[in-house]
This record gives structure tokens, C-alpha cells and sequence, in this order.
């Protein structure tokens, strides 16, 4: 004879299952629950056995009617039916130490029939699937966030009022914004890679190619000025500098570079060198000389008066103020400087290393020049500094044999630095939020 099995427990069989269920009669009274659907609903078995669904698991009117519905389907299809994803927070017991869990669950309902097909029991399956749909509203926050980071990095793109393009780190163009497009009149396909070059005008393109290319290959800053074809033929004065993005082990991952058009800037300081040749060739004539040259004077003095860029002539050791353009007074406005010496017109300047550069360039004759430098300006005379970025060259010259003085000619660049930093800023929080 076999030996015969001992009597199975079904109901001790069931709390034993390994995963989270719920036994459920048609109408929704709660026979039984597995063991690990009394840890995930931190409820005693003894306190739900019984009761209807409803009563012992209180959720939001629309839950209820979800559940409600699902458990429907169910008594009349007699077929399984899964609910959409379902939030259901969990009210933790005193003794576990209180306070709310917030929880998203998968509910799927199976029909139990008895022999004849008629509906016996309901048996519920809840699945905690919090942590997977926290991590996919993150995932999802974190999508959108660069999107709109990268729509903002496209706007700013756009928007400057400066010439953009970025490039792969062996110097070849990958993107340009409109501005440089509309400038040249080139399709975007045109200007690709390399193509951007064959708008440099023709006398400097191998040159300027062979700067960029060299600047690449050893991963340094790149500034140049050279002339580059309008939409219409003609050739305007473009600065354009270039600025390495470094990765984590400081390879030169890609570039980013801005470009301006200084046509008037560079003609005018032709103008004024060629006009200058031209009065020292003069100096020594009679009196009809004379006269030319001081109108000439008086032209300069328009000239350097109504010029685009930042000019003025500093006289003797103390760097006294003897002429301030236009341009320059209005960096100032409201401040005396024609008569002054820097130190009084300026404390603010000179208290920042400008005076001893000064001091330098009248002790030894050595020009000074100034890429980019930042210098903070009381602009209203109110105590409150603001932050610009100016090229410039300080140069001394001399009445006779004798040391007279420096003149300083610079451009304000502000707006093409803070564009540029401003760009960079917003490709690394790119970079950061892809990661």
C-alpha cells in the first residue's frame, strides 16, 4: 500500500504563497490574505478577515470606484482584469511608528469559478510598483529639464546679437546659429565642417585656416581678425575667438566660438594711422602746411572725438587726463576726467592694477596690451561696481625726445564675454543633466 499523504491546509497553504494576495468573495469580504500581503498593507490579519474590501481598505472616491469597477468586470465577464496604476498610501500603526507611505500599486483581479463556471471568489494581486514609477517620473522630470535646457540653449543660440558656431575638437564646424548664416548667406549644409571657410577672404583664407587648424591640434584658446564675405560680396573685419571644452580627463571634447563685425572699428584705426603718416610728413612745411595740418588736427580730433572705440590721452608720470573721447566719457557719465590724474578721476581703476601697468608702460616704453580684461567701473558714482570686459593697448609716446605721455585705444567687449559665458554655462548644465 502507498503511504498516504497527510491532509493538506489549504488556508495555511495560501498565507504561505510567495507573493502579495487577496482573497475576495463576489462581494467583496475579505476570506483570507497571504503573509505578504499583511506586510504590505501593515495591517493585521485578524483586523481585515471579514470585512469588506471598502471598509477595511478606506482610499479616495475615485480608487473605490476603480476597484469597484475592476471587481464588476470580473462578476460579469468571469475573466481577469488588470487596473490602471493605482495610488493607494499606506497609514502605518502606532507601533511601527506612524505617519503615511506613499505607494502606487498594479491591482489585477482573477476570477475563481467553481466547477458549474460560477464565480466563487475574486482573487485580488496587488503589486507595489512604487519605486519603478518614481524612477520613471524622475526619468521623466530629468527628459523634460534637458529638453527645455536644450530649447533655452537653442534660444540664447539664436537670440545674441553675436556670430556662434560650435566644432568637433579637430577644429571641423558642427553648428552655427542664424545670425552667422544670415551674415554669410550660406545654407547651413554649405557652411558645415570645413565649408565656412570658403568665405574668408581669399589673400588671408590659407592662413587663417592654418591658425584654427594649429589652435585645435593644440587644444589653445584661438583669436583672430580677418575679413569674411558678406551675403551681398562684400568683405567685412570679423573678431572671432574660439574656446576649448574640456572633458573630465582634459581632452578637448568640442569648441565653441563667437565672432562680431568690427568693419567700422578697423577702418577707422586705418584711417586714423594712415591720416597720422600723413601729418608727419607735413610737419616740417611752410606756412600752407601748417594750415593743413591743423585742419588734419581738428579732423583727427572729430575722428577720435565720434569713434566707435574707447579713446584717451593720458600726459605725463601721474596720468593726467588731456583728451576723453565720446565713447569713453559715456562709461562715465556725470565724472570729470579731462585734467584729472587717473588715481583722482578713477580710484576704482587705478586701485585695480591699472595705474602700475600704466606706471610700467611710461618707465620702459613697452606697450601693453589687454585681451578680455576685466575691469570694475563705479559707473554712476554711487559706490557700486559693475563688471566689464575691454581689449586694449596702452602705448607711450613721446614730443621730441622726450616722454609725454600714453594713449589708450580699447573696445568694449562685455556683451560678447557674458554672451560667451553665458552659452558655455548652459551646454555644461546640459551636459550635467544628461548624465
Amino acid at each position: 500500500m502507498p503511504e498516504q499523504l497527510p491532509a493538506l491546509d489549504y488556508p495555511k497553504l495560501f498565507q504561505d504563497l510567495p507573493d502579495s494576495y487577496l482573497l475576495l468573495t463576489p462581494d467583496g469580504t475579505i476570506v483570507t490574505n497571504s503573509d505578504q500581503h499583511v506586510a504590505v498593507s501593515l495591517l493585521p490579519r485578524e483586523k481585515v478577515v471579514g470585512r469588506n474590501i471598502f471598509d477595511a481598505f478606506p482610499s479616495a472616491p475615485e480608487s473605490q470606484r476603480a476597484l469597484y469597477e475592476s471587481h464588476e468586470y470580473v462578476r460579469q465577464h468571469k475573466q481577469a482584469h488588470t487596473m490602471a496604476l493605482t495610488r493607494y498610501d499606506l497609514e502605518r500603526p502606532a507601533e511601527l511608528g506612524g505617519g503615511t507611505e506613499e505607494r502606487y500599486w498594479q491591482i489585477t483581479h482573477y476570477p475563481l469559478l467553481d466547477s458549474e463556471g460560477n464565480l466563487q471568489y475574486i482573487l485580488q494581486r496587488p503589486q507595489d510598483v512604487t519605486e519603478k514609477h518614481l524612477a520613471e517620473q524622475r526619468s521623466n522630470q530629468i527628459a523634460q529639464e534637458l529638453a527645455e535646457s536644450q530649447d533655452q540653449a537653442r534660444f540664447v543660440l539664436e537670440a545674441l546679437p553675436v556670430m556662434i558656431w560650435t566644432s568637433q575638437a579637430d577644429g571641423s564646424i558642427t553648428a552655427f546659429n542664424q545670425r552667422w548664416l544670415s551674415f554669410t548667406g550660406r545654407s547651413k549644409a554649405e557652411s558645415m565642417g570645413w565649408g565656412w571657410t570658403q568665405d574668408i577672404h581669399p589673400e588671408e583664407r590659407e592662413a587663417v585656416t592654418q591658425r584654427w587648424q594649429q589652435a585645435a591640434a593644440a587644444g589653445e584658446e584661438f583669436q583672430l581678425e580677418f575679413r569674411l564675405r558678406r551675403h551681398d560680396g562684400h568683405y567685412r573685419w570679423v573678431l572671432v575667438r574660439c574656446v576649448p571644452r574640456v572633458d573630465s580627463e582634459g581632452h578637448t571634447a568640442s569648441w565653441v566660438g563667437g565672432g562680431t563685425d568690427i568693419h567700422e572699428q578697423k577702418e577707422l584705426v586705418q584711417e586714423m594711422l594712415e591720416a597720422n603718416e600723413r601729418q608727419a610728413e607735413l610737419s616740417d612745411q611752410a606756412y600752407q602746411a601748417y594750415q593743413l595740418a591743423r585742419s588734419q588736427k581738428e579732423t583727427f580730433h572729430n575722428l577720435f572725438e565720434q569713434a566707435p572705440a574707447l579713446i584717451c590721452i593720458l600726459r605725463g608720470p601721474e596720468h593726467r587726463f588731456e583728451f576723453v573721447n565720446t565713447s569713453y566719457q559715456s562709461l562715465f557719465p556725470g565724472r570729470p576726467l579731462v585734467g584729472r590724474p587717473l588715481a583722482e578721476a578713477l580710484p576704482e581703476v587705478a586701485e585695480q592694477g591699472f595705474g602700475a601697468v600704466l606706471d610700467g608702460v611710461y618707465s620702459t616704453g613697452e606697450p601693453f596690451y589687454g585681451n578680455e580684461l576685466l575691469v570694475r567701473i563705479d559707473r554712476h558714482s554711487n559706490g557700486e561696481l559693475q563688471d566689464g570686459y575691454f581689449n586694449f593697448t596702452y602705448q607711450l609716446f613721446a614730443e621730441g625726445d622726450q616722454k609725454a605721455g600714453i594713449t589708450v585705444f580699447a573696445f568694449d567687449v562685455t556683451d560678447l564675454v557674458l554672451a560667451r559665458k553665458a552659452l558655455e554655462k548652459l551646454r555644461d548644465d546640459a551636459a550635467t543633466n544628461s548624465r
